[in-house]
Parts: structure tokens; C-alpha cells; sequence
């Protein structure tokens, strides 16, 4: 898929799920796609991380937390799992945990990211 302003890969409506563990809900999504960003739409940050992946070419899967009803619960979930505050944008790559921005650019910077990606089948530079 082409990455243009506003259009972030595959967005999948996370209301389809069963109610359960907020964690192993995250890790269940997580782990359905190559990459998988938690997002919240109107987050700045977010909105860098998306666009990262994109220009990348990638076809990333994003959740955008602030359109589920159970949003909430799994950004708390995300916060606990990462030990931090904020905790959005968070990545799953092959589904395992990146982390958030951060993590994700420092990868990015010091050449691990794409190798990440290859493996995980989401990029086949």
C-alpha cells in the first residue's frame, strides 16, 4: 500500500475483539501482523512513527487507541509492559516488543531497524 498523508498502512478496527486481558489482547494483536503500531490519532509522536514506516515502505498495522472503547485499558496495559509514561507510540515488530519512539529511531539510527524488518517480512530491500 501507498503511505500518503492520512493513510497508515492497514488500520484495523480493534472493537472485532473478544473482551479479556488487556495484555494478552495487546500481545495477541501484536503478533497477527509484521509490524504492528498502538497509536492515538492525534498524537504528534504517533504521527512520526507512522510516516517513519511508510517512507520505509512498509505496511504497518495500526491501532488507534482513542477509537476503541477499550482504548484505555490497553494504553494502561502498555504503560505496566513498558515500565514507563507515556507509553504511545508503542512497536511490535515480528511480534516482539520495539518499543516506543525512542527505541524505534535509536534502531533505526544505528542500523538494526531494517535487518528487524526483513526478518520479520515486512520489508524486502
Amino acid at each position: 500500500m501507498h503511505c500518503q498523508t492520512g493513510s497508515w498502512g492497514s488500520y484495523v478496527p480493534t472493537t472485532r475483539t473478544t473482551v479479556g486481558d488487556p495484555l494478552e489482547r495487546i500481545e495477541r494483536l501484536a503478533s497477527e501482523n509484521a509490524v504492528v503500531i498502538f497509536s492515538i490519532s492525534s498524537c504528534c509522536m504517533c504521527h512520526a512513527i507512522k510516516r517513519l514506516f511508510c517512507g520505509m515502505g512498509v505496511n504497518p498495522t495500526v491501532y488507534e487507541l482513542d477509537q476503541d472503547p477499550r482504548g484505555k485499558d490497553m494504553e494502561k496495559a502498555l504503560m505496566r509492559l513498558l515500565g514507563s509514561s507515556p507509553a504511545l507510540p508503542v512497536v511490535f515488530i515480528g511480534g516482539k516488543l520495539v518499543g516506543t519512539m525512542d527505541r524505534v529511531m535509536a534502531s533505526h539510527i544505528n542500523g538494526t531497524l531494517v535487518p528487524l524488518l526483513k526478518q520479520a517480512g515486512a520489508l524486502w530491500l
